[in-house]
């Protein structure tokens, strides 16, 4: 992927590793879009980087999602690049009384809007790049975020197909994998005490200038090259 000079939707754009990206895609000289469901946070993000720009727009909606689409292809049909980032994680128990409800709004979100989002976009002809962040956890389960683990495993198999099919139409397809960041994933303060996004942005962008198509961190770079033996000590101590 050329690291300059495109023009990229990152979905989830305004917070967390979305927000890390699209700060360092302005800085490499790219124009970017963000889409996310809060106005506000939007506009905080135009307000520190005014090249940037908003899209409101809800993901778990399938006509948000071809109105998002329909918009990109009236007004930036020079699109490239599409990172599918947005996604949501629960700490939940198969006991929660509202755990279907929770469970239906992961995968919707994360399973289901990036592979409608996707066969939309690939209809631009300028397509080039399909960029989808995964997690560590598509390799090891964490218990507390049953779904969010199940979700991430799907996108990881998914993408590898998506890398294979693409192949001949000359599109590239990256897999971002990152470990726990200190991000508000999952709820405020949560996730305190894990590497920041900048560094982890930073390790990616150097990935990306190598040439790398999965690009992995820290824990995640231990999980995503572990043999079988391994992911399940490995699981053990994270479920103890």
């Amino acid at each position: 992927m050329k690291l300059s000079n495109n023009k990229i939707l990152i979905t989830g754009g305004a917070s967390g590793i979305g927000l890390g990206l699209t700060e360092k895609f302005i800085q490499e000289n790219n124009t970017v879009i963000i889409c996310g469901r809060r106005e506000d946070i939007l506009k905080d993000v135009a307000n520190k980087f005014p090249s940037v720009i908003t899209k409101i727009c809800d993901l778990s909606i399938e006509t948000d999602r071809i109105e998002l689409y329909n918009w990109i292809s009236e007004n930036h049909n020079n699109l490239n690049v599409l990172v599918n980032n947005a996604g949501i994680q629960n700490w939940m128990s198969i006991s929660d009384n509202d755990f279907y409800q929770k469970a239906n709004n992961e995968i919707t979100t994360n399973v289901l809007a990036p592979i409608h989002l996707t066969t939309l976009f690939l209809n631009l002809k300028s397509m080039n790049t399909i960029i989808n962040v995964t997690s560590g956890l598509a390799f090891v389960q964490f218990s507390k975020v049953p779904v969010y683990c199940a979700t991430k495993a799907f996108f990881h198999s998914f993408t590898m197909s998506l890398r294979y099919m693409l192949k001949s139409k000359n599109i590239e397809v990256i897999e971002i994998i990152p470990p726990a960041l200190s991000t508000d994933l999952g709820g405020i303060g949560l996730h305190d005490g894990h590497p920041s996004v900048g560094d982890f942005v930073e390790s990616v962008f150097e990935q990306l200038k190598e040439g790398k198509s999965e690009l992995t961190f820290g824990l995640s770079d231990v999980m995503a090259n572990s043999n079988p033996q391994e992911l399940k000590e490995t699981f053990n101590r994270m479920n103890p």
